[in-house]
């Protein structure tokens, strides 16, 4: 009744709002007695009335439905306890089992980073560097990105850019331009004298700086002082050297932690160094742990892509170093080092306890961020009170759709929605499935799909895109590409061309023969289906020429575009088909990633993991991860012990383990390169002793249980010789290059560059023999084998012909015989 009379109130003075209060009935409200308050008082009166007569009605009204509806067979409560009892099992229902704890009033950081000498950002730290930056030409461009990490504030930051130029080069025609995010910062003439280096600081504007830059540095070159008549003279050239330096004077800020920047600061994708992951070693390492672990480091190799994560396992949080992220997957009882952290909730006689220091459901995962004892680094903590609970946490951070919902300081996973896996043969940024597809389908390298290019200039590069064949793709002929383009007016019709090209080989060529311009003119270009590759990218070059040029001078030329349309389609005529086992198909991920959520993978580990099997299945966990793009993390990983049948005949199989502990001896029994106790190796009848043996083997060989899958070994006769497994896994250098069924990796010195080409030896060997794995349907196969053989079809069809006529004639003639 209050809440009513204090709606019903609402429209009257606040004074006399306000009265009600000290008065409990509402006939001894005190108005004064105006016409106009007369009228109020019999609106309200009115309006009480009808509050009262409204539920009645109402009551009436249902009295009566439920009169006329059928009978039912047990007694059906009144309308008003039905809806009691509905209102209290929807609480029920939606109350928690447990109570959240109390939010701090601030919440927990990491303590700023000690304030140390300015960074340097060298350029030759980029691959795309190598050993210079090389500007040729006329008007040439080179680019580097870099990031700003989110925990600086920055201060001021410098170019250094240290250069030297051909002494042909004319300097009052000749000058070096640096960009920052487009936006210029300075130029300067190149007027140095031969052999001498130039070095050049530019101020960069703070307001210019982004989360994801760009430094562009343009030279433009002239070795006469009245005109280049060749822009293509070799003594056009300018060399940025990769000692070349960018400073960034920064104060470190202290880091909040919160699940709504996730993954941040657990991983940091703007890091300018290397992100360092620390795991937490359990009192015991099992199965569980080792499946919760290993599918959190796939889903943070998605995450770093091409960037450099490290990884590293401790036994205590004492040896967490400052640049560290502490990861602790576990229970309390397996994580006894969770004790000594701030949580923000409760632990006691090893359970996770609520707001009422009532223990938490064993079902349900709990993940926390805090700090190391003394705040230096962040910590993730993914726990519960059971190992069903572990794992739900767990997999709420892998499943990105789920991750993204994530807040606070801490999450309490109670239900998680399975995410299916996708067919084997949907891999994002791979080509489509369908035989005939568009431009439109395929995306870019942010991801999203192609939209209509336009180049322009008699110089512009060549429109690029990926145009990566699933690794067991085959393809017949009859493979081609209808190009649609449109081009500008005012270009010579005898040099203007239009060019395609497949992984830099031409294909095919076009002259642009409108002065006019074109609208979406075509082009069919066959495509070889032998050259078709995973790595494969189109190249969609204008060669465009200016109808009129000006002599003795650089062309002003961007009126000349050409223009690619995203409708160009392609149709391919491909079976699927390959051959195994052949490593250098694990460089795509492939049989592991099919599908791309690893669920028909399983990695086996000794019945006692030591820390380097353990290390090794991560490294090859988070390869994979970068390899693939899933919503979801679904594989498993096993004890020697604890691997069940059906995961062994139905599973592609990655064994992990030195020689005298490997849990699949059946690798070195299949023939070819054979590892054996005693130091022992084996190449078909050769066999020898070496110590020490501190080489790491790779090794893949079709599975015993099932010849559609394959067995692969991460071995080695040593720990030393795992760590050479775990450096060809980590760093790219290495792994890509990769191939035939084994590999043989030992590094030539302590803490190798992989970047350097002396660093490692790599031996390969091709030793098993080859398996044709087909998936392609039965009818698709004679279709295939008919379209591919039509010239045979005549003679076929003559042969069953008489074949068939031959048969007819011995049933005649024994039928003729039994009638005589």
């Amino acid at each position: 009744m209050k809440r009513f009379l204090r709606k019903a109130l609402t429209h009257l003075p606040l004074s006399n709002r306000n009265s009600h209060r000290h008065n409990r009935r509402f006939t001894q409200l005190k108005l004064p007695s105006t016409p106009k308050n007369r009228f109020q008082r019999k609106y309200l009166i009115l309006l009480l009335l009808l509050g009262f007569t409204f539920p009645l009605a109402l009551t009436t009204t249902l009295a009566q439905a439920q009169s006329n509806a059928p009978a039912s067979p047990a007694i059906t409560p009144s309308t008003e306890t039905y809806r009691e009892g509905a209102v209290d099992e929807k609480k029920e229902r939606s109350s928690q089992e447990f109570d959240l704890p109390s939010p701090h009033n601030q919440a927990p950081q990491v303590k700023a980073a000690p304030q140390g000498d300015p960074y340097v950002l060298e350029f030759n730290r980029s691959p795309v560097v190598g050993s210079r930056f090389s500007l040729r030409g006329i008007y040439d461009e080179a680019r580097l990105g870099f990031t700003r990490p989110r925990q600086w504030k920055i201060k001021s930051v410098k170019a250094l850019i240290r250069y030297r130029h051909s002494p042909a080069l004319y300097a009052t025609r000749s000058n070096l331009t640096v960009m920052i995010n487009g936006a210029t910062i300075g130029s300067i003439p190149l007027s140095q004298e031969e052999g001498e280096i130039g070095n050049a600081v530019f101020d960069v504007p703070l307001s210019q700086l982004q989360n994801y830059n760009q430094i562009t540095i343009a030279a433009l070159q002239n070795n006469s002082p009245t005109c280049t008549q060749d822009p293509y003279d070799p003594s056009l050239w300018t060399e940025i050297l990769p000692d070349s330096k960018i400073t960034f004077d920064y104060d470190p800020q202290p880091i909040a932690l919160d699940f709504n920047r996730y993954p941040y600061p657990i991983f940091d994708e703007l890091s300018l160094e290397p992100n360092q992951i620390t795991y937490l070693l359990p009192s015991k390492v099992d199965q569980t742990w080792l499946t919760a672990t290993s599918r959190f480091q796939a889903s943070l190799g998605r995450l770093a892509d091409y960037r450099r994560l490290n990884t590293r396992l401790v036994k205590t949080v004492d040896d967490v170093k400052l640049t560290e992220q502490l990861v602790i997957i576990g229970t309390p009882e397996q994580q006894s080092a969770l004790k000594s952290l701030a949580l923000p909730m409760p632990i006691k006689d090893n359970q996770i306890l609520d707001e009422k220091e009532k223990a938490l459901p064993p079902d349900v995962g709990v993940l926390m961020l805090s700090t190391t004892p003394e705040d230096v680094a962040p910590v993730l903590v993914a726990t519960g009170n059971s190992e069903e609970g572990v794992k739900k946490a767990i997999q709420f951070l892998v499943q990105s759709k789920d991750q993204k919902i994530g807040t606070g300081q801490t999450i309490l996973v109670k239900d998680l929605d399975a995410v299916p896996s996708e067919p084997p043969r949907d891999w994002p940024g791979y080509l489509p499935l369908a035989e005939e597809f568009e431009l439109s389908d395929l995306t870019n390298r942010n991801g999203q799909p192609f939209e209509d290019i336009t180049v322009r200039g008699s110089d512009s590069p060549p429109i690029e895109f990926d145009f990566r064949a699933l690794p067991d793709d085959q393809f017949g002929s009859g493979n081609s590409m209808t190009l649609v383009y449109s081009y500008g007016p005012q270009i010579n019709a005898k040099t203007s061309l239009v060019e395609v090209k497949l992984d830099d080989v031409a294909l095919i060529g076009k002259r642009l023969t409108s002065i006019n311009g074109g609208t979406r003119e075509t082009l069919k270009i066959d495509l070889p289906g032998d050259r078709i590759k995973p790595t494969s990218k189109i190249q969609v070059d204008f060669r465009l020429d200016a109808r009129e040029r000006r002599s003795c001078s650089k062309v002003t030329d961007q009126q000349l575009w050409g223009t690619l349309h995203n409708d160009t389609s392609f149709k391919l005529n491909r079976t699927t088909s390959v051959q195994l086992p052949d490593l250098k198909l694990l460089t795509f991920g492939y049989p592991f990633a099919a599908p791309q959520d690893l669920s028909q993978m399983a990695i086996v580990l000794p019945k006692t993991p030591s820390k380097g099997d353990v290390m090794t299945a991560l490294e090859f966990s988070a390869r994979l991860g970068r390899l693939t793009k899933a919503e979801s993390v679904q594989f498993t990983v096993y004890t020697a012990d604890m691997l069940p049948q059906e995961v062994r005949e139905e599973y592609h199989l990655v064994g992990v383990g030195i020689e005298k502990d490997f849990p699949f001896p059946e690798v070195f029994a299949a023939g070819g390169f054979e590892l054996r106790d005693a130091l022992t190796r084996q190449l078909d009848d050769s066999e020898i002793q070496a110590s020490p043996d501190d080489d790491g083997v790779v090794k893949e060989i079709i599975s015993p249980w099932n010849d559609e899958r394959v067995l692969l070994a991460l071995a080695a006769q040593t720990d030393k010789g795992l760590e050479q497994v775990q450096d060809l896994l980590h760093n790219d250098p290495l792994f890509f290059q990769i191939q035939d069924d084994t590999v043989l990796i030992s590094a030539n010195s302590e803490g190798a560059d992989a970047y350097s080409p002396n660093a490692y030896n790599l031996d390969f060997f091709k030793q098993q023999p080859l398996v044709s794995v087909e998936k392609t349907p039965l009818p698709n196969r004679v279709l295939r084998l008919l379209g591919t053989s039509w010239f045979l079809l005549g003679p076929a069809l003559v042969a069953a012909t008489l074949i068939l006529y031959a048969l007819v004639q011995l049933y005649l003639k024994r039928v003729a015989g039994q009638e005589k």
